[in-house]
């Protein structure tokens, strides 16, 4: 079995970097941290990663030369870039959007004046221009608040709750999205109830409890999507992960919830209790478990390292704990962090200024790819035990042509040695010191 070695490190200046080609041995180290594949234990099947089509993301890639639009796209979607298959975007306005919008006039209940021409500007071009690579990228669309007109505080921002005359009109809407949208050439495999429903924010924000999400979605909206499209998935929670557990219960516990929802999303913002993911995984194990957003908060991090090891972190804490696929947030952002019409600036693997048009592709980026561009949609998450250190994470798939991919990550300031195992053959290498690897078998 020969072993191709893919490296990035911040004091070597690798940038996924192809090591010397190597081939297992025999015996194996004993002495070394271990880590040790059993290829014939097997968990959940890969779907994809992806980002966020923001107004704002899109926005900003608008505005840069052709040239450079042409890189972040080959960047993001071909194979030697990221190789994303999967892309979320927002039902009219999020914090990420130049302003407050929506697609109909107030108080139109029956939705007549429904018009995305919005999104012809921007969003569409740029999902399109990421088809020219993926032909079959996996589209989640998610709400951040329905218009204000059908809420409790009159305002898509701040919180607030949908009215309850007002539940059937906002189903309608979910499915007259996809519809336009569809027309426009753009087709999505999922749709998300609510972004965020516990968080009052400052920005567009709408606020549900498990109890009213599940009657929502038992109700209107899984009757209302599943009678247009029975196939068109259906994704419930869309938060962080502390409270998952109890919020997955209660809508998936009612039969009638649990019919019109495939599964469930997570979110990294205050929380890394990966476990509760397994425990969701284990209470239903028939759904299904995506994580759908992830960001550095605080505004840009040109540059810096420790922003790539979050991102491989939460990868590995999800993918070791039964989610499926991982969509980040949004793919492209200015200098500042934005656009964001409430000033919520925050990083992204790629920015861009304004003035010169320089891109900054940052460490989030690299990290990503270890994973994305040699975990292959169809590959199967395979068994692994280990005793690493403190601070070294790994994981295993098997791909569909019967490859192993193992990725490895080290945080600590110090070099550590490891001995891979499989099936009674070992490969020792070093893991140096803030560096993560790519380990391909065939």
């Amino acid at each position: 079995m020969n072993i191709q070695v893919i490296r990035t490190a911040k004091e070597t200046g690798e940038r996924w970097q192809t090591l010397q080609a190597s081939s297992f041995t025999k015996p194996y180290d004993t002495t070394q941290p271990m880590i040790v594949i059993n290829p014939g234990k097997k968990y959940q099947t890969h779907i994809g990663f992806g980002g966020a089509f923001t107004e704002s993301a899109a926005y900003t890639f608008h505005n840069l030369p052709k040239e450079k639009r042409d890189f972040i796209t080959k960047a993001y979607f071909s194979e030697d870039g990221l190789g994303y298959n999967m892309g979320r975007t927002h039902i009219h306005s999020c914090d990420f959007s130049l302003e407050n919008y929506t697609y109909v006039e107030d108080n139109d209940i029956d939705l007549k004046t429904f018009d995305i021409k919005r999104e012809e500007q921007w969003v569409i071009p740029m999902i399109k221009d990421a088809q020219k690579y993926q032909k079959e990228i996996l589209l989640l669309a998610s709400p951040w608040s329905p218009p204000a007109w059908m809420k409790s505080n009159n305002n898509m921002n701040f919180g607030g709750k949908l009215l309850p005359q007002y539940q059937q009109s906002w189903a309608n809407y979910y499915v007259k999205y996809v519809q336009e949208m569809k027309k426009r050439g753009i087709d999505f495999w999922a749709i998300s109830v609510q972004n965020e429903p516990a968080a009052t924010q400052t920005w567009d924000s709408c606020i549900y409890t498990a109890e009213e999400e599940r009657d929502f979605v038992k109700n209107y909206l899984g009757p209302t999507v599943h009678a247009y499209d029975k196939d068109l998935k259906i994704l419930g929670w869309d938060h962080n992960r502390d409270i998952i557990v109890e919020r997955a219960s209660t809508m998936l516990n009612d039969p009638k919830a649990s019919e019109h929802l495939w599964g469930i999303a997570n979110h990294w913002y205050v929380s890394e209790a990966f476990e509760n993911m397994s425990v969701v995984h284990d209470l239903f194990p028939d759904k299904h478990l995506i994580f759908t957003e992830g960001c550095i908060e605080g505004g840009p991090k040109p540059l810096a390292w420790h922003t790539g090891e979050r991102y491989g972190r939460n990868i590995f804490g999800d993918l070791n704990n039964w989610v499926e696929g991982w969509i980040e947030w949004n793919l492209i952002l200015n200098e500042q962090g934005g656009p964001n019409h409430v000033g919520n600036f925050c990083d992204a693997p790629i920015l861009a200024d304004r003035q010169t048009h320089q891109l900054t592709v940052n460490s989030s980026y690299y990290y990503i790819g270890h994973f994305s561009k040699f975990i292959k949609r169809g590959a199967r998450r395979i068994h692994i035990t280990h005793n690493l250190p403190q601070g070294i994470f790994t994981t295993a798939y098997e791909n569909p042509d019967g490859k192993i991919v193992v990725v490895i990550q080290n945080q600590n300031d110090q070099a550590t040695q490891v001995s891979l195992n499989l099936t009674g053959h070992g490969f020792g290498f070093e893991m140096i010191a803030h560096s993560i690897v790519s380990l391909v078998i065939a």
